[in-house]
């Protein structure tokens, strides 16, 4: 596998509850490293934007009202295949699928509120990332 990077969010139910440093022991002790980070209040602008994709779906607009309610953690991780990684240690969207040892099952209070955002592609962790960091704050 190839050495990639993908975009994470600990989300506000998270930043809330103080469980950054729980959450990112978890993606470390996976391999993934954290190259970039910084702790941030998205607006609702900024939010709309980043899930427009999600527009036309009935949960957008709670999405993006439960993103801006607290900061959140942005972070670029790094790794081999880091994208499935990734995805692999935050579990299932909905945490009573989520296996034990993911990051939804432990921390996740909701569907909704479950505590991480994570590309799900290569090629849109590329544009996530670029959403949120310019090149030369990212450091190998």
């Amino acid at each position: 596998m190839a050495t990639e990077r993908t975009l994470s969010i600990i989300k506000p139910d998270a930043t809330r509850r103080n469980l950054t440093g729980k959450i990112n022991a978890l993606f470390e002790d996976a391999g993934l490293r954290i190259v970039a980070q910084k702790r941030i209040q998205l607006s609702e602008a900024q939010a709309g934007k980043f899930y427009e994709v999600h527009k036309e779906r009935p949960f957008y607009g709670s999405l993006v009202s439960s993103m801006t309610a607290a900061p959140v953690v942005v972070q670029v991780l790094e790794g081999e295949g880091a994208v499935l990684k990734n995805r692999d240690v935050m579990g299932a969207t909905d945490p009573k699928k989520a296996e034990p040892h993911t990051v939804r099952a432990q921390f996740a209070e909701s569907i909704e509120a479950n505590s991480v955002h994570g590309s799900d592609s290569p090629e849109n962790a590329a544009i996530e990332i670029a959403f949120f960091f310019a090149g030369t704050e990212i450091l190998p």
